[in-house]
């Protein structure tokens, strides 16, 4: 089955089955290699020459002069291994959702899967975040030339110890406390750690402060995690019987490499952020827990994402032995500033142009379903990972914002994900940690 961008104002990402190829139409489609011989790819800055039959039946409308020259912006953004945005003027946007300009330039977006994670958390102390930013900002410290990185750490440094010192009591306050204990015991790591990070700065060891960084940054996070107290939601209840992922949980996924003299196999760590994304993590987790990954191959690797999930046989997804139909699940999109996540419809059909998802797709190894081109509720067990990234595409301008579920991010290897193929092979994803947090797991019900 095939995964295809389409540009309905740069829309879907979808699955579908290989089509009979038609008349070129103005609208861009990022094809998925086949296991057959059935490919089609395209280049950049090429027109799709392949037609969704839906398609026929929509209205063309004109894009504004305002509208061609974001499209032209995006365009040049994405020239590297992704196909370029390639409008014609009867393109059809039944209703434009590209952004203003001004947030399209607004700055850099946040890249680190990490800090996408961090920030992703529900919680609201501002304490912790004074901690969590300095040692964030280190890593651009380090892109200084010379003295001036050490110099700029050392001022991130103090900047975090001092935010610790004077903001403690407000973090103890804001600790869960059914977790307040494991809380303090990172917060004296934390304590610690910063003062080891001073002494490494001072004593001009650069190489050594990238791996710290990383290490107070984990302490940071887990503090941060142990503020959530329960679940902050309920999931609608049309949904509430699906496995749900009521936290995070981080899985390993092993791959096989094919034809790769310098890479034999890799292990990527991924974290499934359940916070955000309860059901599309749950449903994913569960598959993983029944093996329904093992053994399956690479299907896509076009440099612009990497895909898998497409069962063999006729289905596009994951058949529930106890209903003997497709599993599929809910669009589902958290905004900034909302407290549940929004169901069965993109942001754009919402009218939510300027919202921010809580889970952008600005990180290299950002994780998401794949699904049917005009169904949103159709994500069943396909998955990519976005590779390409852009200094064009920052939250909620990204073309795949608020029109794919993201559910998670690779934290660990995520750069090797560029080194796979069709057809490498992914031998085994195992659960790391977060399986309690899974709730009605179907891998435990014995179909009849």
């Amino acid at each position: 089955m095939a995964a295809i961008i389409s540009c309905q104002s740069c829309s879907s990402l979808s699955i579908a089955k290989p089509v009979t190829p038609r008349t070129p139409t103005n609208h861009f489609r990022f094809s998925v290699p086949q296991r057959s011989a059935w490919t089609r790819k395209l280049r950049p800055g090429c027109i799709s020459q392949y037609q969704h039959p839906v398609r026929n039946e929509k209205k063309a409308k004109s894009f504004s002069l305002k509208e061609c020259a974001i499209s032209i912006a995006l365009a040049v953004g994405l020239v590297t291994g992704v196909p370029a945005m390639d409008r014609c003027a009867d393109a059809y946007a039944a209703t434009p959702a590209l952004p203003d300009l001004s947030v399209l330039i607004s700055g850099p977006p946040i890249k680190d899967p990490g800090t996408l994670l961090r920030n992703a958390l529900p919680i609201d102390n501002k304490a912790i975040r004074e901690v969590q930013k300095p040692l964030e900002d280190i890593t651009e410290s380090l892109k200084l030339a010379g003295v001036k990185a050490l110099d700029s750490t050392d001022r991130n440094v103090r900047q975090a110890s001092r935010a610790l010192k004077q903001g403690k009591n407000l973090i103890i306050a804001g600790l869960a406390e059914s977790k307040k204990e494991n809380g303090l015991e990172l917060l004296s790591k934390l304590e610690v750690g910063l003062e080891e990070f001073q002494q490494i700065v001072e004593d001009r060891n650069r190489d050594a402060i990238a791996p710290k960084q990383k290490e107070l940054l984990q302490y940071v996070g887990g503090v941060e995690e142990d503020m959530v107290d329960g679940f902050p939601y309920e999931v609608p209840e049309e949904y509430r019987n699906l496995p749900l992922l009521k936290g995070r949980a981080s899985v390993d996924m092993k791959v096989k490499v094919k034809d790769n003299p310098n890479l034999d196999e890799c292990v990527f760590r991924m974290v499934l952020d359940g916070y955000n994304a309860p059901i599309t993590s749950g449903n994913f987790l569960d598959l993983v827990e029944r093996h329904f990954y093992d053994g399956m191959e690479i299907q896509r690797a076009d440099g612009f994402v990497v895909q898998t999930g497409d069962p063999e046989g006729p289905a596009d997804g994951f058949i529930d032995p106890s209903t003997e139909r497709t599993r599929t699940i809910p669009l589902e999109i958290m905004v900034n500033g909302e407290k549940v996540p929004f169901y069965g419809a993109t942001l754009e059909e919402l009218g939510l142009y300027k919202a921010q998802t809580k889970l952008p797709f600005n990180a290299f190894g950002t994780m998401a379903m794949a699904r049917d081109e005009f169904d949103n509720n159709s994500a069943s067990s396909q998955i990519f990972w976005l590779l390409k990234e852009s200094e064009l595409t920052p939250s909620n301008a990204n073309i795949l914002d608020g029109r794919y579920a993201v559910f998670g991010y690779v934290t660990e290897n995520e750069i090797l994900l560029a080194d796979l193929k069709v057809g490498d092979v992914i031998e085994s994803i195992q659960v790391v940690s977060g399986l309690d947090n899974l709730v009605n797991p179907s891998y435990k019900i014995v179909s009849g």
